[in-house]
């Protein structure tokens, strides 16, 4: 919004700093930070007078979860308040992407949403059920998809390797669907510790956010050896909403947490991720950003697959966070050991615009 104000004004005197992409992204970053530590503990202590009990402890988990009774959930809605404000704030809202991105955000937010309110009302860790978030998050993923593909070609760029790309055609479209549901569940899955997804999506977002800016950028593009996305470099200032809104909600959820992410959250922020490969032309890349997230997917995948095959269990408990708190580690240990990892896959990411 107020870069188009800056536009009637031909971007002269003050304005003219709305032009930069850089400005607009770190004034983002503070716009969605402030807002998200002012807003907090008054939002946190509505959810605890509304939620009473809080969020459902599973009883087959981790003992140590049990003294977590009480923390009340449904957090995320503090960071996708923080987020789309910030969004709507600094980002050209003239842009198709931002549109397609905050469809995502949003709509993922709002299934996520449903799922929380089900599990507290119910009072029961189960929510609604797979299929139906499958269909309503495939759904908005396929609306997001079709805004975007409007402004690419279909082809699927192979990381490491300079003008390499698979041409999918038509089956784009249902690729880039899945990549954002995937991304979406995956992140959600990795919600299980304090501090544990919030911290790696963060890193992400970082990481993509200096991705966008330099997938936008002809010259970079170019030197670099990396798909040219016209309008792309306005994700950057995506990225750095979510890392604002993703500080301010930590401070908050830092163990002991005082409120947890959710569905909510977590949903809308793994969507958001996906929807930005999707539109930077990263789609791989985000698999290797993001690898923790696949990781914690993955480990549930296996273990369904084989439990319900064999009858044995391949981790004591998943997703795979929970198989290395039954092995001794402490909540804390296991947090700072992922954050770590989500570290150096991000940096493994990005040598991959130099690496070709």
């Amino acid at each position: 919004m107020l870069y188009i104000i800056a536009d009637w004004f031909h971007f002269e005197g003050v304005s003219n700093l709305f032009r930069y992409q850089t400005f607009r992204s770190g004034a983002a970053l503070m716009t969605a930070l402030v807002i998200g530590l002012i807003i907090g503990p008054k939002f946190i202590n509505m959810l605890r007078v509304r939620q009473g009990k809080g969020q459902p402890i599973r009883a087959d988990g981790p003992q140590t979860h049990l003294a977590k009774r009480g923390t009340p959930t449904m957090g995320g809605l503090m960071i996708l308040i923080s987020l789309v404000i910030s969004m709507l704030l600094w980002m050209d809202l003239t842009n198709p992407f931002v549109w397609a991105c905050l469809a995502v955000t949003v709509g993922f937010g709002v299934i996520g949403f449903l799922d929380d309110y089900d599990k507290v009302t119910k009072r029961h860790h189960a929510g609604l059920s797979s299929k139906l978030r499958l269909v309503l998050e495939f759904i908005v993923a396929g609306i997001a998809a079709f805004i975007i593909v409007q402004q690419l070609n279909t082809n699927l760029y192979v990381p490491f390797l300079t003008g390499r790309y698979i041409p999918l055609g038509p089956f784009y479209y249902v690729f880039a669907a899945i990549v954002i549901v995937g991304a979406g569940n995956a992140v959600n899955l990795t919600d299980g510790l304090d501090g544990l997804a919030t911290m790696p999506v963060i890193i992400a977002a970082g990481t993509f956010a200096i991705i966008a800016y330099l997938a936008g950028r002809a010259d970079y593009a170019e030197y670099l050896g990396i798909p040219h996305v016209p309008r792309a470099g306005d994700l950057a200032i995506l990225c750095t909403a979510i890392m604002g809104a993703g500080l301010a909600f930590l401070w908050f959820n830092a163990p002991p947490a005082a409120v947890f992410m959710g569905d909510t959250g977590s949903l809308a922020l793994g969507g958001a991720l996906g929807a930005i490969a999707v539109a930077a032309h990263h789609e791989i890349v985000l698999g290797i950003v993001g690898g923790l997230f696949v990781l914690e997917a993955l480990s549930v995948i296996i273990q369904v697959f084989f439990f319900k095959r064999t009858g044995r269990r391949v981790f004591r408990m998943a997703p795979i966070h929970h198989h290395f708190e039954q092995l001794g580690w402490a909540e804390s240990t296991v947090v700072i050991r992922f954050w770590i990892i989500s570290i150096v896959l991000a940096l493994l990411g990005l040598s991959t615009l130099k690496l070709r």
